[in-house]
């Protein structure tokens, strides 16, 4: 049976379904009380579970949350502070695609053993999100700030989002990906900010104690410069290290959902005859040594490209990532994989 990460029900059997944070897996379930369901896969263990409140109520969540838990959303819902104005009926669907982007993301994040809460006794802040819509003379600018990721819901709006692709001149812009970068700068402070990597973090991104505001105003008014392509993963990534570490982080979310996800899917890429004979499957683990990542990766964006160009389509992937960005990337699969190991005490 094929599942998709949006499904809340079965289209072949009828059987309700649910995301097990706890287990990071879907099931098909089975009532166990008025309230509570159990997995119908009995491998994933006997406890019980209860609708999220944002999908009980609302139909815009399919993940579940442990009976016993006190706590009425599921561990993506419970990070929301502010959610859209429901009084505009448009902001329903909107808020919809909203979710399914950010639980997108939690789901990695949780995959990647990276931390969303802060530790008991911990000064750093936790994982927060507002959905936020422009007023009168009051824009909302997504972005991240002390923990609390803003996104405007307007990006939820297709054409109001390729409006902005087009007069940013971006060649991506899309829901997961503003996720994808906001936790970039969320990651920085828990993770380099005032750690021993931050010496490292320098000398491939440079120094982020460089005006922010300064550099941006720069940015935007000078573009970026001429040889952007051969330093960073886009020309965004140029106007400050923290805006290239959010970018790359961002490329580093893409690929590993991306190559996840094709290999759930048992995809199988030939680079050529001589190198690979026959079909191999793409292969992919969170602990997998990046150059073995990379080598999964570069063909597979080649072939997605081209299916997407047979459909007369933008490329799906339309980056080329030089040398200093790769580097980058290794820097940031081995801060990940360091967190990962120190917190299970490895």
């Amino acid at each position: 049976m094929m599942i998709f990460f949006e499904n809340d029900r079965c289209v072949k059997c009828g059987h309700l379904l649910g995301f097990l944070p706890d287990a990071l897996d879907f099931s098909t379930l089975e009532k166990a009380t008025d309230a509570h369901w159990q997995p119908a896969d009995k491998t994933i263990g006997g406890k019980t579970y209860k609708a999220c409140a944002n999908g009980k109520q609302h139909g815009v969540c399919n993940w579940l949350v442990p009976a016993d838990d006190t706590n009425a959303w599921c561990q993506a819902c419970r990070l929301n502070e502010i959610i859209p104005d429901l009084a505009d009926p448009r902001n329903l669907t909107r808020w919809a695609k909203l979710e399914l982007a950010k639980r997108r993301c939690i789901y990695t994040f949780l995959r990647l053993g990276l931390p969303l809460q802060n530790v008991p006794g911990g000064k750093q802040p936790s994982l927060r999100f507002r959905f936020l819509q422009d007023k009168d003379n009051e824009p909302v600018k997504t972005g991240h700030e002390n923990g609390i990721i803003t996104i405007n819901v307007a990006e939820a709006d297709e054409d109001e989002r390729e409006r902005r692709r087009l007069n940013l001149h971006e060649p991506y812009r899309t829901l997961v990906g503003h996720f994808r970068h906001e936790s970039g700068h969320f990651y920085w402070d828990r993770l380099i900010a005032n750690s021993p990597d931050l010496q490292r973090f320098r000398e491939l991104f440079g120094d982020e104690t460089a005006a922010y505001n300064g550099a941006l105003k720069n940015y935007y008014q000078q573009g970026p410069p001429a040889d952007w392509a051969t330093k960073a993963v886009t020309p965004y990534a140029c106007s400050h290290p923290w805006e290239d570490w959010a970018e790359t982080w961002a490329h580093y979310l893409h690929i590993v959902d991306t190559l996840e996800s094709a290999a759930g899917f048992g995809l199988g890429m030939k680079e050529n005859a001589a190198a690979r004979p026959g079909s191999l499957p793409i292969k992919y683990r969170e602990d997998m040594d990046f150059d073995d990542l990379l080598a999964e990766w570069t063909p597979l964006t080649c072939a997605l490209n081209a299916i997407n160009r047979g459909m007369g389509l933008s490329d799906l992937y339309p980056f080329v990532i030089p040398l200093p960005a790769i580097e980058k990337l290794r820097f940031i699969h081995g801060i990940i994989l360091k967190f990962k190991r120190a917190s299970q005490g490895r």
